[in-house]
């Protein structure tokens, strides 16, 4: 992606996601309390929903040291949901009689994947498609903050219940995710167009390589008898999150395009 495409999304799809993350994060504390969910299970559930899915909860998942069986139950409830999203939401897009903008700007910020959205979005119509990506890939962007953000929760919780002080400072050098400057390097060198298309291709494929293979290595540590141990609560707090925010979308756009169109 290129910075441009940040721009590109606009203001209706910038102010959709203001709701959309405050719905997820919000709702995601509300079940962690109302199911006794482990805080670590309930936040990668959460960024799940409100980010980029799968690459969500792998990149968080090791920066908040979540354990493999939440690792991989997040990533289970995440794939389950797409699945069900890619062959929903074209149909509810026509029944409620969606216009491209407003079903392009619902399905860039309701569903979870990069691939689930393109293929719900290109499922209504190009135009819808393209939207959807622009709103996506914009909203990705946004896991550089939430990591910054979940790594200073982390670090702050492990200080308190470490030392049973409730006033401790926390080092941002020490705890800085640094992978997340190459992420933005990477990013800004995308942004130049000094990349010919073959080598972004390349590098990008390469990209999806290593990620699948992360969770597939995640895979290979864990069994369904330890992600079954997890209890089905948390599947419930994924459903809850995930239909909160689909709900919250759909109606937060049409108010948006209502307001400013």
């Amino acid at each position: 992606m290129s910075i441009a495409q940040v721009f590109q999304a606009g203001k209706y799809a910038l102010l959709l996601m203001a709701f959309t993350l405050s719905t997820a994060f919000g709702v995601g504390y509300i079940c962690s309390k109302v199911f006794k969910i482990n805080w670590k299970l309930s936040s990668l559930l959460s960024v799940s929903t409100a980010i980029c899915g799968g690459t969500a909860v792998a990149t968080v998942g090791p920066v908040i040291k979540a354990r493999d069986r939440e690792i991989a139950y997040a990533l289970s409830a995440t794939f389950i949901f797409d699945l069900l999203t890619v062959i929903l939401f074209p149909w509810f897009g026509k029944l409620l009689g969606l216009s491209d903008t407003g079903y392009g700007l619902w399905v860039g910020t309701a569903v979870n994947d990069t691939s689930s959205v393109i293929a719900a979005g290109y499922a209504f119509s190009d135009a819808a498609g393209s939207l959807a990506t622009i709103v996506k890939l914009t909203r990705t962007l946004f896991i550089v903050p939430i990591v910054l953000i979940f790594s200073w929760i982390y670090t702050k919780k492990e200080l308190n219940e470490g030392s049973g002080e409730a006033q401790q400072k926390v080092r941002i050098r020490k705890i800085f995710p640094w992978f997340i400057l190459g992420f933005l390097a990477v990013v800004g060198i995308r942004s130049t167009g000094i990349l010919p298309p073959t080598a972004v291709s390349g590098i990008a494929f390469l990209a999806k390589l290593f990620l699948a293979a992360a969770l597939g290595a995640i895979g290979m540590k864990t069994s369904f008898k330890e992600v079954a141990g997890v209890g089905v609560k948390p599947m419930v707090a994924g459903v809850v999150i995930d239909t909160a925010v689909v709900i919250v979308s759909l109606f937060a756009q049409a108010m948006i395009l209502n307001f400013l169109g």
